[in-house]
């Protein structure tokens, strides 16, 4: 299992979902702008330049898929909200979101990252129920927690949990940058693309 995420690679690129070729099991990531999607997976795979990453938000503006070995494809969804560019582009990246999350028959989960410390956005409720109206799987990882002080974790995220209306026990609490609880994300991943949980 941990000898396949060591050897994650990427498979390919795509503006359109329909590009993409049948996998046998797959997770998504999606996200607002600038949470950190790519340095997550970056983190799941042992690797720092796998998944670019970028300061300037809305950097992923394609469908980026990197596959765990033989067990399935991890996949990174263009970000939401802010992001440098034209309106028509944003536009198109959110019907590429909705056309991969509706049109992939092996998707197992979509994890949604949030920032830690900011907390959920509006537009974070609004996947949440748009996953939600889907009937979509989907867990919820607060990524940055090494940015929030530990005196505030409890509080929020008891917050993070209430507004986007997840038990508090099935938020991911991890940060890419210093690797709090990748391991458990990693594990959960495995189990998700084995079909075991």
């Amino acid at each position: 299992m941990i000898q396949d995420f060591q050897n994650c690679t990427y498979v390919c690129t795509v503006t359109d979902a329909r590009e993409l070729p049948p996998a046998p099991a797959e997770v998504a990531f999606v996200g607002r702008s600038n949470v950190g999607k790519s340095s997550v997976i970056n983190a799941v795979c042992h690797q720092t330049h796998l998944a670019r990453t970028s300061k300037t938000p809305g950097r992923t503006r394609t469908i980026n898929v990197y596959t765990v070995g033989r067990q399935g494809w991890l996949v990174d969804l263009p970000g939401y909200g802010f992001a440098v560019g034209p309106s028509a582009s944003r536009e198109g990246w959110k019907d590429m979101i909705e056309g991969y999350l509706t049109g992939r028959s092996a998707l197992r989960c979509v994890f949604l990252i949030v920032d830690a410390k900011v907390g959920p956005t509006a537009l974070d409720l609004q996947m949440a129920r748009y996953l939600r109206s889907q009937s979509l799987p989907f867990r919820v990882l607060a990524n940055k927690v090494d940015q929030v002080k530990s005196s505030l974790a409890p509080s929020q995220k008891k917050n993070i949990a209430r507004t986007l209306q997840v038990p508090e026990a099935d938020l991911a609490w991890i940060s890419a940058s210093d690797g709090t609880n990748i391991p458990a994300l990693r594990s959960d991943i495995a189990r998700l693309l084995a079909g075991t949980t």
